[in-house]
């Protein structure tokens, strides 16, 4: 072996053995919607006194995971999220009702003195507000003297000995304590039975308790801190929830729950299941597919599949990585993908051996992995850059798509440039497996390619008819949009979905009448698959939800929550906004990098074909009535770099061979390029629709719209590739000046000052 493929072998080995440890050692992180719970997003809002910035927003969230300790959830998650969002997950938590009453809940608690009865102040006393008592009687209060923030501690006990039934006892901070005693010492120079005896305890801008100060209480001596019970007409619950939080502290600023979603375990549980039997199908048919095609070498890659799957996914358990259920999407998607690279690879060997007759099947390799370096990278950064735009201006799961996209893509470019090509390089040293073409898989150029050479199809004698095929698409998916619309979810509109199983088969029409006659007349009742019913409504809160679930329950028994979401109108706008942004900053990042990378003209070809397989992939939506949401967004923005990935191949090739060729025309060069290109495009798009069928057949409701976005978007976006960037490439030289690449120059040895580069494959030798 040479000294380059020792020092692959050896770093595919190194990295094997750390994956195996890591994936032996080490468990995944899953989100909420693989391992069931709920999660929040809550927005901080500016109150009187404090702005919502980076660090109240950071006390805010430490007061809210003291509250969270004391509900015991556990292992709860609280980050924050720009400058005044706080992203709250509660594993196992199905009904969230309690956990958003006490979390949501500002619990501004505050002490102020009694004025008396109405509107009547005290002269010379400083106003507050006026509220009604526990009875409904109004009093005039003071201003606030004290506040829930210091309160070091409360707790709820049922006081049987004096009958005054469930108290919270409060002990206050050594500061606050003395605020304490001075507001009810002031309190007990009034006499009893005067409205101005009374303290008056605020919770929210309510009267919770405004008890008299006992008659046993000196004028001017006041009440110490530990001493002090709240009384009132509380039950168990109420108690403890008021201890509770009394206890957690006031929140710095109000928040506001924008989003909730929650997903039931089962739910988790059969996605996980169904996207490892989908991963494993789909693997094992791409494994099988490029086998046939390339013999040993195909075996070969499909063993360095594999190795990506455990690469892979080590790296996202080692980093931490939140796995999802459209982070598995992405995962089990990166499988078929991974295969890309090798195929290049192969298909750029068939060629160079083919094209030189007697080179030796090592030397044809070595070329094919040199020459599709530039086809291979440039592929892999417009799929990054896709990544990169899912992760800063995605949410939620979408986000982690985007990073388990980004993991994949980095795996598998280190799959196939180094295990692939040490394995492959080893291979091709053995003579067994260079003498014999039936076995090795590349020195027979393949059934595609020879078909096409046998044909030499002319694609491109009238590209404007191909235009126009592509204008009757665009046209037809326009009028899906136009006349059916498009179908949003609430994730871009607002609103509220729930998803319901019972245990009983309930018709649609019945459960629609059910839940219309319960007083939800806006809901919209449609079947979730297996027999689920799914609501939709515009406002419905948690205690609503409580209500409509038991509602369905009386027509089909034992009724469960399998997935809720709910996502504020605020949050909703937002989330909508940050979709058509990140789609027009996918478009000028890849046109950017494209303008850099090619000529303008292939540039704008590309994001031509670009915008044409979104128009086609919305439109396709539109007409079939699917929902268009995040996970939509996710499989619309890794469809935008599939097909620039496709365009980026066909016009390396058409510059490469446009350079050696610079007086043949354009035309010419592009029908060669696509005819030599077509047999990766080919093997590579089956690979990518094993794994997408698999996951469309075996992924459940839960992928099946993402399976099917992505199934239109590959083979919308293999058309384009060819049939619209290329028709439009060679329209817009007709009209461009610049004149064709220059040709590489060939890498080699300088043997002395001016000497001519030589291919490092060629030994010198001249006939």
């Amino acid at each position: 072996m040479t000294r380059a493929t020792t020092v692959r072998a050896v770093l595919a080995a190194a990295v094997l053995l750390v994956s195996a440890l890591i994936t032996l050692t080490m468990s995944p992180r899953l989100g909420l919607d693989l391992q069931g719970g709920t999660r929040m997003v809550l927005q901080a809002t500016d109150s009187a006194t404090t702005k919502a910035d980076r660090e109240s927003t950071d006390r805010t969230l430490e007061v809210l995971r003291l509250r969270i300790d004391s509900l015991g959830v556990a292992e709860p998650t609280l980050t924050r999220s720009g400058e005044g969002r706080i992203i709250v997950e509660l594993p196992d938590v199905q009904d969230p009702r309690k956990a958003a009453e006490v979390i949501g809940r500002t619990a501004q608690l505050s002490f102020h003195a009694v004025q008396g009865p109405g509107t009547e102040q005290e002269k010379g006393k400083a106003a507050g507000p006026t509220l009604p008592d526990e009875e409904g009687r109004p009093l005039a209060l003071g201003p606030a003297r004290l506040t829930g923030a210091g309160v070091k501690d409360a707790g709820a006990s049922f006081d049987a000995q004096q009958g005054a039934g469930w108290t919270v006892a409060l002990d206050f901070h050594k500061s606050a304590g003395r605020d304490w005693t001075r507001l009810t010492g002031e309190a007990a120079c009034h006499p009893a039975q005067d409205e101005r005896r009374r303290v008056a305890i605020v919770l929210d801008d309510q009267v919770i308790s405004s008890p008299q100060v006992a008659p046993s209480v000196g004028c001017n001596v006041g009440l110490p801190s530990g001493s002090t019970q709240i009384t009132g007409s509380f039950g168990a619950d109420e108690a403890r929830d008021l201890a509770l939080l009394i206890k957690g502290g006031a929140l710095p600023l109000p928040v506001e729950i924008v989003e909730q979603r929650t997903v039931g375990p089962t739910l988790g549980a059969a996605a996980i299941d169904a996207s490892a039997r989908a991963a494993l199908i789909g693997a094992a048919a791409t494994a099988l597919f490029i086998t046939f095609v390339y013999r040993l070498f195909g075996a070969l890659a499909a063993a360095a599949l594999a190795a990506y799957g455990v690469v892979s996914y080590a790296a996202l358990v080692a980093l931490g990585v939140t796995l999802t259920l459209p982070g598995l999407a992405g995962f089990v998607l990166a499988i078929g993908m991974a295969v890309d690279a090798n195929v290049l690879v192969f298909e750029r060997a068939r060629e160079e051996y083919a094209e030189r007759s007697g080179r030796s099947l090592r030397s044809a390799m070595t070329a094919g992995f040199r020459n599709a370096w530039s086809a291979v990278a440039d592929s892999n950064v417009t799929t990054l850059i896709a990544a990169g735009l899912l992760f800063f201006l995605g949410s939620g799961p979408v986000k982690g798509f985007g990073v388990t996209l980004a993991i994949g893509v980095l795996a598998s470019m280190f799959s196939a440039l180094v295990i692939a090509r040490a394995l492959t390089e080893i291979a091709s040293r053995s003579r067994f497996v260079s003498d014999y073409r039936g076995v090795n898989g590349i020195a027979r150029p393949g059934r595609v390619r020879t078909w096409l050479a046998r044909r030499d199809p002319q694609l491109f004698r009238s590209p404007r008819r191909w235009l126009l095929i592509s204008t009757a698409l665009i046209t037809v998916a326009v009028l899906g949009i136009v006349v059916r619309g498009v179908n949003l979810g609430v994730e871009f509109t607002g609103g509220r979905l729930v998803e319901y199983s019972t245990s009983r088969p309930v018709d649609v029409e019945t459960a629609r009448t059910a839940v219309a006659g319960a007083g939800f007349g806006d809901a919209e009742v449609t079947t979730a698959g297996a027999g689920d019913l799914s609501v939709r409504t515009g406002d419905l809160d948690n205690h609503q939800e409580h209500a409509l679930r038991a509602v369905l329950a009386e027509e089909g028994g034992h009724t469960t929550k399998v997935r809720d979401e709910l996502i504020g109108p605020s949050l909703g706008d937002e989330l909508r906004r940050n979709a058509l942004i990140a789609l027009a900053v996918a478009v000028l990042v890849q046109l950017a990098y494209l303008a850099v990378r090619f000529r303008w003209t292939f540039a704008l070809a590309s994001v031509a074909a670009l915008v044409h397989d979104v128009i086609l992939l919305v439109g396709a939506f539109a007409w079939l009535g699917r929902t268009v949401d995040g996970i939509f967004l996710a499989a619309l923005l890794t469809v935008i770099g599939y097909s620039v990935n496709d365009s980026v191949v066909v016009f390396d090739r058409v510059r490469e061979l446009w350079a050696k060729a610079r007086r043949e025309s354009v035309t010419t060069i592009a029908n060669r390029a696509v005819l030599q290109t077509v047999p990766r495009t080919v093997n590579t798009g089956m690979g990518a629709l094993f794994i997408l069928a698999a996951l469309a057949v075996l992924g459940g409701d839960s992928l099946a719209d993402f399976a099917l976005a992505l199934l239109i978007g590959i083979c919308v976006g293999t058309y384009s590739s060819v049939l619209t960037a290329v028709p439009v490439a060679l329209t817009l030289e007709r009209s461009s000046k610049a004149p064709p690449p220059a040709r590489k120059r060939a890498p080699g040895r300088m043997s002395g000052a001016g000497a001519k580069r030589r291919d490092p494959l060629d030994n010198g030798a001249r006939v």
